[in-house]
């Protein structure tokens, strides 16, 4: 009875899990496999391509530049300090992961735009930032930190507290323990943090088409441009779709080699 009983929880769990690996599968087979290798290529010749791709380059890598130097900081400083104002800190750097993208837009639009809180001084000395390339760069920073935040966090809690009392012993300051021994060691579980914080910048939408608009070779980044060209051209936009799902994969080939013991930021080792 037991074991019957047993063979049927173990059959229940590989029916269940089949269905739901084939159903997140699925969309990325389609892509595939319904689009020839000539119609992959013609779709490589959009006019979109470039420029978005180009584009997506540099504003990824400048908000990622922000998050890392920010975040770290940020990172450290809440490992080392806790207590309620650190959660709360915590809680405020992982707001803009439960809130829609959307939502983030109309919130950036109305903060740094022409007649937003803080748009409205900007706009006084000349400067605006809504519907250009740096609103770009901020809606990626803005919704792309939380990943980058969060595992550095769990990073530095690894840390061995003898180390670091060691390095103080020995006569270091505070900047260089967390120079030479805290970043070292949280290093694996930084770069992969850093590897889901780049993705998540090069997958963004809804706050980018909200607060930056959608100009080609200004603000028009990888996934605007798929957006844009499934208006006309059905090939291009699979083939841009296929490009970033390649640098997903990219990605998540990255995060298993360089998280610790192989887990991926925000996911708890096993048997945890």
């Amino acid at each position: 009875m037991k074991r019957s009983r047993a063979s049927a929880w173990a059959a229940a769990q590989l029916v269940s899990s089949g269905l739901l690996v084939t159903f997140l599968l699925l969309p990325v087979v389609a892509l595939a496999v319904t689009l020839d290798w000539s119609d992959f290529v013609g779709g490589l010749r959009n006019p979109l391509l470039v420029p978005a791709l180009r584009l997506s380059a540099v504003t990824t890598g400048s908000s990622l530049t922000i998050v890392v130097v920010l975040g770290t900081s940020l990172a450290w400083w809440i490992a080392r300090n806790p207590g309620p104002l650190s959660r709360s800190m915590e809680a405020i750097s992982q707001l803009p992961a439960v809130i829609p993208p959307a939502v983030a837009g109309v919130g950036l639009l109305l903060a740094f735009g022409r007649r937003g809180l803080f748009g409205a001084w900007l706009s006084a000395h000349g400067v605006g930032l809504a519907f250009t390339t740096p609103a770009v760069v901020m809606a990626e920073a803005f919704v792309s930190a939380p990943f980058f935040v969060q595992a550095a966090i769990a990073s530095f809690r690894r840390l061995d507290d003898n180390l670091l009392v060691v390095g103080r012993t020995l006569g270091a300051s505070p900047f260089r323990v967390f120079l030479r021994v805290a970043l070292p060691l949280a290093a694996p579980g930084l770069v992969a943090g850093a590897a889901m914080s780049w993705a998540r910048a090069v997958g963004e939408f809804g706050a980018t088409l909200l607060f930056a608009g959608n100009l080609t070779g200004r603000t028009q980044t990888m996934p605007l441009a798929v957006y844009t060209a499934m208006e006309s051209d059905l090939r291009a936009a699979q083939a841009l779709s296929l490009i970033l799902v390649a640098i997903g994969f990219a990605i998540l080939f990255v995060l298993r080699r360089m998280a610790p013991g192989g887990v991926l930021p925000g996911t708890a080792p096993r048997g945890a």
